[in-house]
Parts: structure tokens; C-alpha cells; sequence
């Protein structure tokens, strides 16, 4: 017969282990996702991966070589777009808010919702945007973006002015390229996510860094917020998708968890393997 003292021993135990399991998963999920529910702290930063300081962009050297080293890492094939991005295009879908990047016939296609001051999202990108580029370059992949703004509700606009100036970068040139290039450095040099640093100035002189980019008509669309209306629709397609948090990733319509694994890019490429992507 089991004592009265033994079973509320056994049951404090129960009720502790109960306890740190609780513990842990509140810990581990801020490295997941950025979550979509408001208030501060809904996405807790990853230790930094940075090559270079928030919020600092290093001056133009003018020459487009450097800049498609800078942007371009791991894209290798195809020929040089006019933005430096190995002629990588990128488009706007009918439904207004998708913005595929790659041959629109190529057989795999990666779907990734991101908000641009997410730091979770900037994980991924530092860590697969070389792969992911020579994938589209080489016509294997084809990357639609959903792009999200709810890290706005914490305070500031920096998400909407990002993507606004993404939607502008789209626009740019007949083929788009100018998007592959300014995405990329969005995630390259993203302020920290409490400082809002993604100001009109701040958004310009990364425009400056893809040959070709910056006009008078690129430059007035990103300070008179020319696209609110795609913003806007972004994000709607964002919450109508189901999505909690970015990024959201999935490949050939099968969503990846966000564990470790696509923070790692050797990870990340034995999962698009998976599915057949090589």
C-alpha cells in the first residue's frame, strides 16, 4: 500500500517536471518565430549572425562586382541581371501581395512569409540565401514571398517602409532583379528589431548598394510610401494564410517546422533533398 507521504512526494515531482517542461518551451519558442500577437518582446532576437554592425551599411564602392559578391553569395550561375543579381527575376502575382522570385516554371517552389524586422527571419536568410539564390539561378526553385508587418505594433513603421521599398525595388526594372538584391541586404544589415531602424534614410542608402537601383522615381516611392496599399494586402494575406509568426516556410506546399534545422544551411539543404531539390 503506497503511504499518503509517498504519493504527494511522487506528485510534487510530477508537479515540477510539469513545471520546467513549461519552462523550457517558453524559452525555446522565441527562437522559432517572431510571433504575431502584440506586445514587447513578441520576437526575441537570436544570438546575432551579423557580417557587419546593425544598422550600418558600408559606403558604395561603385563598382558592381563588390556589390553582387555582397548580395549575391552562392548564386553562380546564369548571366548578370542590372542589379547585380545574376539575372535572377522576380514578379508580382495576380493576387497582388506574392512576389515570386526564379523561373516561374521551375518544378520546386519554397513559400516563405517573413516580416522584414523579424529576427528570427534574418536568421534564416543569413543562413540559406546563398543556397536559395543559386537554386533560383540554376531554374531548380522558385521562392514565393508573403510579406508581413505586424512587428509594427510594438512600435514604429519600419516593417511597412521595408516592404514598401521592396514593392518599389520590384518595380524598378523590367525584370525585378533590383527586388533579389535589396532583400537581400535587408536581411544583411537589419537594425535590431527594438530600434525601429528601418528609417527612409536607412532604406535609401541600401538601395544605393544595388548598381542601377536608386532613381528619382525609386527614391520618391520609398519616402511618400507609394505602395502603402500593397502593405497593407501583405499583410492581410499574411493573417488570412493562418500563419502565427514568420518565418513561415514550406516546401512544395509541406510546411517545415521551425526548429534548428532551418537556421542551419546544411540542414536546410538536406531538407529541400528531401523533397527532391539539389
Amino acid at each position: 500500500m503506497t503511504s499518503p507521504r509517498a504519493s504527494e512526494g511522487r506528485g510534487s515531482a510530477r508537479r515540477r517536471a510539469a513545471l520546467v517542461a513549461a519552462a523550457v518551451a517558453a524559452l525555446a519558442l522565441p527562437l522559432a518565430a517572431c510571433s504575431s500577437g502584440t506586445g514587447p518582446g513578441s520576437g526575441s532576437r537570436l544570438p546575432d549572425s551579423r557580417t557587419s554592425a546593425p544598422g550600418t551599411v558600408p559606403a558604395p564602392t561603385g563598382t558592381a562586382a563588390s556589390t553582387t559578391a555582397a548580395t549575391t553569395s552562392g548564386a553562380t550561375s546564369g548571366t548578370t541581371g542590372t542589379n547585380g543579381t545574376n539575372g535572377i527575376p522576380a514578379r508580382l502575382e495576380a493576387d497582388g501581395t506574392t512576389v515570386t522570385v526564379g523561373d516561374p516554371a521551375a518544378a520546386h517552389t519554397l513559400t516563405v512569409y517573413e516580416d522584414p524586422r523579424c529576427p528570427i527571419c534574418e536568421q534564416f536568410e543569413q543562413a540559406n540565401a546563398g543556397q536559395i539564390q543559386a537554386l533560383e539561378a540554376a531554374g531548380k526553385i522558385r521562392v514565393r514571398y508573403t510579406f508581413a508587418s505586424f512587428l509594427d505594433q510594438n512600435g514604429g513603421g519600419g516593417s511597412k517602409r521595408t516592404v514598401n521599398a521592396l514593392r518599389a525595388a520590384l518595380a524598378a526594372s523590367p525584370d525585378g532583379s533590383g527586388f533579389v538584391a535589396l532583400h537581400t541586404l535587408v536581411y544583411q544589415y537589419q537594425p535590431d528589431e527594438q530600434t525601429d531602424g528601418f528609417t527612409v534614410d536607412f532604406l535609401l542608402q541600401l538601395a544605393g548598394r544595388v548598381p542601377g537601383l536608386r532613381s528619382a522615381t525609386f527614391d520618391a516611392a520609398v519616402r511618400g510610401q507609394t505602395y502603402g496599399s500593397f502593405v497593407s494586402a501583405s499583410e492581410n494575406a499574411f493573417t488570412k494564410s493562418g500563419a502565427t509568426g514568420t518565418p513561415m516556410v514550406e516546401i512544395d506546399g509541406d510546411k517545415v517546422s521551425n526548429d534548428d534545422g532551418i537556421f542551419d544551411a546544411a540542414q536546410f539543404k538536406a531538407m529541400l533533398a528531401d523533397h527532391g531539390v539539389s
